[in-house]
């Protein structure tokens, strides 16, 4: 079914755009300098459905944030809506800590349906604390209980989580427990090749250091990588090299953890994006979308690890009643309605038409992602290192990435800019998307990128201001639902 969302609407009367500033204002006076997309999207929801967001100003803006992956259906989809109104007019105790409950029994049943058979076959389920970043520390003590080893091989340019073990195996934060490897990165590629070879050269250097007696690196309690690094940049990992990631560490009975946090429930094409390499993994991390956009999250490991204690990790929110019948709901829709293989060929279509605008745009270096999960990488063509290899990466060029994110927003257009160097502009759209509003999306960008490049080396260091409806776009049409 199709529901028609009506054209973007400029307020006007001052009394919406007063609130509007006052609540912003209020918002900077009173929360911490850690604020992060108040300050780059200064706008304040107050209606959405499907892809549309609507402010308070009356404004409407296509959001291609999605809650940082977690709408899978988008905004308010009337599923997750009818889930939770069931669960509330039940009557049914909405916080129960890890008791059993029908809708607990559900939304597990529901989710070991989607899961690779050879796991769900052997599998346990921990509920966590609310987070990602609580299943990534579940899943680190999960492997170091099993194992009786304590260190960690993760990758550079991985993102986990806030809390201190997920920063620990994120590539900000250094320690001596956490041993670096070189993650597959086609433009920028540590050792100069990209492509197999790379892939290659990095799945070798692995193996090398943890077979080396001097190599300093002891064996770990487990492996820790992302199918496709989100926050590092939009980088997905080749399938043959995910594949050797897996032998590597099957061959040396070291566990192995993948964070699907971002790229679980159809978001690349497939459900989970371990299927892309056939890949079963000792543990799986799963948050954002499994709760059909409120907390909750989960690891799912194998039975062979659960050498827990009862007690032995918990957390006080990990029942969320609500949550789990949102997520049953989000995961059964996905499924019947095919929306991976969905997201993977409207994904394609997308990935295609940004690379056609590269001919046009110098400042484009790359453009990646799988399924609906994409990112284009913005660099300086003016500032090319003198001596390099003619083909190599030019420098990023992370002030037009930002001044791209507000050409965006002044057009009702929501994208998250991110990667190593904070040049990376992204999309992460709902799994419901059109291709009508696909479209919508794509030429509110290239028409940003545009603007943004006229303008931003003439001052690269002006500081934008709120967003401004310079244009009147017709919403597109045909959400889902």
């Amino acid at each position: 079914m199709a529901v028609t969302e009506p054209a973007p609407a400029v307020a006007s009367a001052t009394q919406p755009t007063v609130a509007h500033e006052g609540i912003l204002r209020r918002q900077s006076l009173r929360e911490s300098a850690a604020r992060t997309y108040a300050r780059s999207l200064p706008i304040v929801p107050v209606r959405a459905r499907g892809l549309t967001i609507e402010g308070a100003d009356g404004r409407r803006y296509l959001d291609c944030l999605s809650g940082a992956g977690t709408l899978a259906l988008g905004h308010n989809h009337p599923v997750v809506l009818e889930a939770i109104k069931k669960v509330i007019d039940s009557g049914a105790p909405l916080h129960v800590l890890d008791l059993a409950t029908p809708v607990k029994d559900a939304f597990t049943t529901e989710l070991f349906a989607t899961l690779p058979r050879e796991l769900a076959d052997n599998a346990r389920v921990q509920f966590c604390g609310p987070a990602g970043t609580d299943a990534v520390e579940a899943a680190l003590k999960l492997v170091r209980t099993a194992t009786g080893r304590s260190g960690l091989l993760a990758f550079t340019g991985a993102y986990h989580g806030m809390t201190s073990g997920a920063l620990d195996a994120s590539g900000g934060a250094p320690d001596v427990r956490v041993t670096r490897l070189p993650y597959p990165y086609d433009y920028r590629c540590p050792f100069g090749t990209g492509g197999e070879q790379g892939a290659e050269l990095s799945a070798r250097w692995t193996a090398n250091l943890l077979d080396d007696p001097k190599g300093g690196v002891p064996q770990p309690a487990g492996m820790i990588l992302e199918p496709v690094q989100g926050e590092g940049g939009v980088i997905p990992a080749p399938d043959a090299w995910f594949r050797g990631m897996r032998e590597i560490t099957a061959a040396r009975d070291i566990p192995l953890i993948v964070d699907e946090v971002q790229t679980g429930v159809g978001r690349t094409g497939a459900f989970w994006a371990v299927e892309h390499s056939g890949t079963v993994p000792d543990v799986m991390v799963m948050s954002k979308a499994i709760g059909g956009s409120l907390p909750l999250a989960v690891i799912v490991y194998r039975s062979e690890l659960d050498a827990w204690r009862p007690g032995a990790h918990a957390g006080t929110f990990r029942g969320n009643q609500l949550a789990m019948a949102a997520g049953a709901a989000t995961l059964a829709f996905v499924r019947e309605n095919g929306l991976s293989q969905r997201a993977g060929a409207l994904g394609e279509r997308m990935l295609g038409q940004l690379r056609q605008l590269t001919a046009g745009h110098p400042v484009i270096g790359d453009v990646r992602g799988r399924g609906l999960m994409i990112g284009v990488e913005l660099v300086d063509p003016e500032r090319a290192p003198s001596g390099g290899p003619a083909d190599g990466p030019l420098p990023a060029a992370p002030a037009l990435a930002a001044a791209v994110q507000q050409e965006c927003l002044r057009r009702g257009l929501i994208v998250e800019v991110g990667g190593r160097h904070s040049a990376v502009v992204r999309l992460l759209p709902p799994l419901t998307l059109t291709d009508e509003q696909a479209d919508a999306v794509l030429d509110r960008l290239a028409d940003a990128l545009a603007a943004a490049e006229r303008s931003s080396f003439r001052d690269e260091h002006r500081r934008p201001g709120p967003p401004r409806q310079e244009q009147h776009h017709q919403e597109p049409t045909g959400t889902p639902c």
